[in-house]
């Protein structure tokens, strides 16, 4: 006998209309539909969340334009122009270890199959999210801080996935501006954080992580070719 991961089908439909089919854990789905239709940059906020079956249902004022695209994972994302973040939190290396600590979940180590996410709001642990899907995670709570209506830029993202420019824009688009990765970026991915003010730190695993851009919120770290820490 063996534990095995669980994948469903969902539509994800706003104001009645049909925007994407979904491949994901069938739990946390109003804050996956949320989250997604604030991370795509589909609207700013929602008016409401419902699950029907295998449909969730959102309510929210669009925005006009954005092309529809098919992401790495094969998933639905909407490009449009990459939003700048604000200053937000300052956090430790300290901080790093304990936020990526975090990024754990008892499923994972079940059946190693799922992807875990998570959110700090001013530096403690607020949701935490699993999913077959990377970007699911992201998704889900960036979806709980809409839903719970949190101050976005007080927050702080974790995740076991990769971090491509895709990855990168949800965050962006959510005004969340630190990532934390215990994976890999690409070279759009850190040009996207670079655009959007992000912090994107990757490769956080036991005492080492590195810093792709906008170190100036990490403290104590030394950036090279200024000889001295940040304070």
């Amino acid at each position: 006998m063996d534990e095995v991961c669980i994948e469903s089908r969902f539509r994800l439909l706003v104001n009645g209309e049909e925007v994407t089919g979904m491949v994901a854990s069938a739990e946390q789905l109003r804050e996956l539909g949320a989250g997604f239709i604030v991370s795509e940059g589909l609207a700013e906020r929602v008016q409401g969340v419902e699950v029907s079956g295998n449909d969730i249902l959102v309510g929210a004022e669009v925005k006009p334009g954005g092309e529809r695209v098919l992401e790495t994972s094969g998933g639905t994302a909407y490009l449009r122009q990459v939003r700048r973040v604000g200053a937000g939190p300052r956090i430790t290396i300290d901080d790093v270890y304990r936020m990526t600590a975090a990024i754990e979940s008892e499923d994972w180590r079940k059946t190693g199959g799922l992807h875990c996410s998570v959110l700090f709001y001013d530096g403690a642990l607020e949701a935490k999210a699993c999913d077959i899907g990377r970007h699911n995670t992201v998704d889900k709570v960036i979806g709980h801080a809409v839903l719970a209506g949190l101050d976005r830029s007080r927050c702080v993202i974790g995740c076991t996935g990769r971090q491509p420019a895709g990855m990168v824009a949800k965050a962006a688009s959510a005004g969340i501006p630190v990532i934390i990765s215990r994976a890999a970026s690409t070279d759009q991915g850190i040009k996207t954080a670079e655009e959007a003010g992000i912090t994107l730190i990757c490769f956080s695993r036991g005492d080492r992580f590195t810093v792709y851009t906008h170190p100036w919120r990490v403290e104590g770290i030394s950036v090279p070719g200024e000889g001295e820490k940040i304070r």
